[in-house]
């Protein structure tokens, strides 16, 4: 059985967030995403504590497809140290995983 993932990031920015998006949708490393936002995160970074407003992307992808999809993500990404995470899907409708799998497989000769 295919591993399914949810990968979530997130940028400052609601065109960073489409950027990202589009990028790794039309490169086949992920099915779809999905953006949220603004959402407000309470954070600690370079050991200060913060609050800050951002666009919550989330993609949906194969095992075997992540690693591709989160090197694209930390290279396109406007940040230096982005949160990248996977939470893997336990179930899903057979003909949403089935999508899910084709939207991403290798295409030949690629």
């Amino acid at each position: 059985m295919t591993d399914y993932l949810q990968v979530a990031t997130a940028t400052e920015t609601r065109d960073a967030a489409v950027d990202l998006a589009q990028y790794v949708v039309g490169a086949r490393l992920a099915g779809n995403a999905q953006i949220i936002g603004p959402v407000t995160s309470v954070f600690w970074h370079l050991g200060e504590h913060g609050t800050g407003e951002e666009w919550r992307l989330l993609l949906y992808t194969t095992g075997d497809r992540y690693a591709d999809l989160e090197a694209a993500l930390l290279e396109r990404h406007p940040w230096d140290n982005p949160q990248v995470t996977a939470t893997q899907i336990v179930a899903g409708s057979a003909e949403c995983l089935r999508w899910m799998r084709e939207s991403v497989a290798e295409q030949a000769g690629r």
